[in-house]
Order: C-alpha cells, then structure tokens, then sequence
C-alpha cells in the first residue's frame, strides 16, 4: 500500500490534486457505508432492507477504491451517521432516503472534473445513478401523500392557538387559566378540523383514505396545540410563557418546513418565512385585542 507521501510525489504533484480531495471522496463514502448499514436496520420491509444493505457494500467498495490512492485509513463521521440514523427514526426512512439521494447527486458532481485521471472513477458515477435511481423507488409514497393534511393540521394550529393565546395572555394575565382555555380551544378546533379533513376527502376524487386524513390532520393540530401550551404550564410569568411560546412556534414552524424542503424538495426560506410571518403576525394582533378588551371592559380575572 502507498504511503500518503509517496502517493503526493507519484500522484498528486504531478497531476496537481491535493490528497485532502481525495480523503474527502473518501470520507463521503465510509459516511454513506455507515449511513447505508444503520438504515438497513431501521427499515421493517425485509426487500428495503436488503436494497440498502446492498447500497452499504457498494459505498464500501468506493471507500476501498479511493484508499488505494490515498494509502490513508479515514473513520466515518459517527456525528454525522448518528444524526442521519436519529433523523431516520424520527421522520422515517423516506426523508433519509431524500437526504441520501441529494448527497449521490452532489457526489457524482464532485466525481465528474476527475474522470479523466481516475479510470475507476466511471463506474463509481454509474453505481451513484443507480443507487438514487433505487432509492427513489423506495420512498414511502403514504408519508408524502398524507402531508398536505399534516399541513392543513399543523397551520391550522399554528395560526389560531398562537393568536388565542397571545389574546388570552393579556386578557388574562393568568398561566394556568390560560393554558386551561387554549387547551379547550385547541382540542374542540383538532376535533373540528380533523372532521372538516374527512368531510373533504370523502368528496374528493383522490387516492387517499379520508378516515387516515382525519386522523393526520387530528394528531398533527393537538400535538401542535400541546407544544405551544407547554410554556404556560412551565413559567408562572404570562410574559415570559408568550414568549417561549412564540419562540417554540417559530421552531415548529422551520422544523416542519426543513422536513417539508427535504422529501418535497420545496424552497425553506420561501415556505418558512410566509408560515412564520402569518403566525407571528396573528398573534401581535391578537395580542392587541386582549389589550383592548381588558381595557375597554375592564376585565379583571
């Protein structure tokens, strides 16, 4: 095996290309056979996991390809495999599956200037296609083709809890009651929305089960209204729970969003910042409602 200066003197002086270039693909591959091999473990369809555990060897493959020029062992990112897996069990296989696949493409692009030094090089672009190609295949169509009603619930929730609550805020200068009446609200509306999700469904004409986007549109609202409530159950200060929950809002909103830009490749900024704007915008009004309504009718609670 070459050592990486005589492989600098033999290789990269002459063809000027720095060894940190290929550590680099090298690195991206040892990545992408841990990724690979964590995930086929995640997945619970027995041909999935066989794809991907397949997909893991190949990386593995392209790993052992690039130490023969660069003489030089390179351990995977355990930070990075352990997010990718982490974010696998939260979201599902089909948003790793969506991250991978625009990590391929991004590495037959990085590949395509060194094809004519490296002959290997060719057929490490090819197994890239194929994987994405195979990848594709294997997204969970279900996750993406309820997300139009996790979005109807999620908004939904978003914009009318955070305005309620900022209204309840100061109307009621009072945590707990205001926590007790977003919780009403919010239930009767999840409750409310999710019947309106079935209704609609029903007389579409699409694919989807009207009972299973209920229930989406259900969980996505109360889980919503839950987290935006939590806040007035852990400050006594009505101040400081509005603004850990608008704080809080505004993460759901960019989490939502990152996961929305990645398995439906939709702009973040765009979609995140028209979400947020509405949210927070409805709330600095409503929070001028319960200004005025304490003291034009000088509620006292």
């Amino acid at each position: 095996m070459y050592s990486v200066k005589k492989w600098e003197k033999e290789h990269v002086n002459s063809e000027n290309l720095p060894i940190k270039q290929i550590l680099r693909f090298q690195q991206d591959e040892i990545n992408g056979y841990e990724i690979y091999k964590g995930l086929a473990k995640i997945v619970k369809d027995p041909a999935n996991s066989k794809i991907i555990a397949n997909l893991s060897r190949d990386e593995l493959g392209h790993y052992r390809t690039w130490l023969r020029y660069s003489g030089q062992e390179v351990r995977a990112n355990k930070l990075k495999v352990f997010v990718y897996l982490l974010l696998g069990r939260l979201f599902g296989y089909t948003f790793v599956i969506k991250m991978l696949e625009n990590d391929e493409d991004k590495a037959s692009e990085g590949y395509a200037p060194y094809k004519a030094r490296f002959p290997e090089l060719e057929a490490i672009i090819q197994d890239e296609d194929k994987h994405e190609e195979k990848l594709i295949g294997m997204i969970d169509e279900e996750s993406l083709k309820y997300s139009g009603s996790v979005v109807l619930g999620l908004n939904d929730a978003l914009v009318e809890l955070t305005g309620t609550l900022a209204g309840l805020t100061l109307a009621f200068q009072n945590t707990r009651l205001i926590a007790l009446s977003g919780l009403i609200t919010g239930i009767a509306a999840a409750l409310s929305m999710a019947a309106s999700e079935f209704l609609s469904t029903s007389s579409e004409e699409t694919n989807k089960n009207p009972l299973k986007a209920s229930i989406y549109t259900g969980i996505a609202y109360i889980i919503t209204v839950t987290v935006l409530i939590l806040p007035y159950l852990l400050f006594k200060s009505y101040y400081a729970a509005l603004a850990a929950m608008l704080i809080t809002g505004v993460l759901v909103i960019a989490l939502f969003n990152f996961y929305n830009s990645v398995v439906r490749e939709e702009s973040f900024l765009k979609h995140f910042g028209r979400m947020a704007a509405i949210s927070l915008g409805v709330a600095v009004f409503s929070f001028g409602i319960g200004y005025l309504v304490r003291s034009v009718f000088g509620i006292e609670v």
